[in-house]
């Protein structure tokens, strides 16, 4: 496993994986990065690092690199419902449980997105409360609150009708 640290607006990120795919991307509390990128860092990690450089500049909505997602069957239904929210669009965990065909699950829809490794890529960020506030945010809400507010600053036009989780 090999790991290297972004250093964005809303602190240092850890990017962790294989020569094959990214594994997690998590919120460090580190006040400069420690991993930086060099001659055997794996290709998949310096692509990943600048697909986040571009996501924080503005440029980038999605993601492309490979990655895998640890967890159970349920989790990972949660974590593909999750990317299925668009770029500056939010749902509620009670959208998340209705779209997995499971809606009494919103405790544990709730469980599953607090179990999320691969933060901004799998956006659990763009998760708030079924009443429009923000809810818990493993990164601490002010970050929540950053990375909500930059997708609305950088979004591009998207048809009304499509920010919905269906």
């Amino acid at each position: 496993m090999f790991t290297i640290d972004y250093h964005s607006p809303i602190g240092v990120i850890e990017i962790s994986g294989t020569e094959k795919a990214v594994y997690s991307i998590l919120f460090s509390e580190k006040k400069l990065p420690e991993n930086v990128i060099d001659e055997y860092t794996p290709d998949v990690l310096v692509t990943c690092f600048k697909q986040l450089e571009e996501y924080f500049n503005g440029k980038r909505h999605d993601f492309s690199f490979p990655m895998e997602m640890e967890g159970t069957p349920f989790q990972t239904k949660v974590w593909n419902a999750l990317a299925s929210i668009p770029y500056a669009a939010t749902g509620s965990y009670k959208d998340i449980a209705n779209n997995i065909g499971n809606e009494k699950a919103v405790r544990a829809v709730g469980s599953a997105n607090g179990r999320n490794k691969l933060c901004i890529v799998v956006p659990c960020h763009r998760i708030i409360g079924a009443n429009g506030t923000l809810t818990g945010y493993a990164g601490g809400l002010w970050r929540k609150e950053w990375l909500l507010s930059h997708e609305q600053k950088s979004k591009i036009t998207i048809p009304s009708g499509q920010y919905t989780v269906k």
